[in-house]
């Protein structure tokens, strides 16, 4: 087995050298980055977020980055390196490892920026804790909503959870799955957000859910049109028939879409409206003409509605 020094050498060769001139290698990257710099980090872990049998490696390692780039997208920031550190099995090998950080490389590429630097450990389960780096004049934060904005959604909701579902009881192959396998962060619409939206949060543990912390970072009430979120959702609908799951629930309480939600006065370019912003508290749904509150927390993200 390779030492942990001659991984490090590999994934110096994999990554390449940041834009910055410093990259894998040094003690600590460095960026360059003109405005306020933003940084968020996410856990990925083996038998926590995912089974080893439901993905390849370089599956693995692209859905942890893009996992952590959605939360730099939610601020309408753009994307300026990426730190890593992972707990490799002692079983791991090489190509496994390599792998790993090609599926790393190819969301970073993706992305427009570069894996930087990070942390190489034993251990077991399989576990990636994945930084993003962004920048941006003016972050988008979750507290801005005001009565009057309207609500607005980038992405499908839904779909991840549905392909999610299908993995636990044996499927493997369909566009769902691959949805929750290879997510993307919405980094070009947080751009697009960015000096319209008031507030946002990307969605990545349920619509409801996220709603009710965007509702509640804003002192605010939203209020979500179920039959606009439904309207057009084809793939949804489609995927979830066919594994034999409610696509509202799924749309509403299903996680790992890491769509994003706004608030806005006005219209934003690449998104959808999907409801509005009133005085209030909490959560609430408009179906069949009526409103009325949903309760976020304590729903089975697999449960038929």
């Amino acid at each position: 087995m390779a030492s942990e020094f001659e991984r490090i050498a590999r994934l110096k060769n994999i990554f390449g050298e940041g834009e910055s001139g410093s990259g894998v290698g040094d003690d600590a990257a460095v960026v360059n980055a003109n405005g306020r710099f933003v940084w968020t980090i996410d856990a990925q872990v083996e038998n926590v977020h995912f089974k080893r049998e439901w993905l390849s490696m370089r599956d693995i390692g692209y859905r942890a980055v893009m996992a952590a780039a959605s939360d730099l997208a939610a601020m309408g920031a753009k994307p300026t390196g990426v730190l890593v550190a992972l707990i490799a099995p002692t079983s791991l090998s090489e190509s496994e490892f390599d792998e790993l950080a090609l599926g790393e490389r190819d969301a970073a590429d993706e992305l427009g920026t570069s894996v930087i630097g990070g942390n190489l450990a034993g251990g077991e389960p399989l576990s990636l804790t994945t930084t993003c780096v962004g920048h941006c004049a003016a972050p988008v934060l979750r507290s801005g909503a005001r009565a009057g904005d309207t609500i607005w959604c980038a992405g499908d909701l839904g779909v991840a959870a549905v392909g999610l579902k299908a993995l636990m009881e044996g499927q493997s192959s369909n566009e769902a799955v691959s949805a929750w396998r290879r997510p993307r962060a919405r980094i070009a619409d947080g751009l697009a957000m960015r000096g319209v939206a008031s507030a946002a949060i990307d969605v990545s543990d349920g619509l409801v859910q996220d709603a009710g912390h965007l509702a509640e970072s804003s002192g605010v009430r939203l209020v979500i049109d179920v039959d606009a979120l439904m309207r057009g959702a084809d793939l949804l609908h489609e995927s979830a028939k066919k594994a034999g799951f409610s696509a509202r629930s799924a749309a509403l309480f299903g996680g790992e879409d890491y769509a994003l939600l706004a608030t806005s006065p006005t219209p934003i370019k690449g998104f959808r409206q999907i409801g509005k912003v009133i005085e209030g508290a909490g959560v609430w749904l408009r179906e069949g003409g009526e409103e009325g509150p949903v309760d976020i927390t304590g729903f089975d993200h697999f449960r038929a509605s």
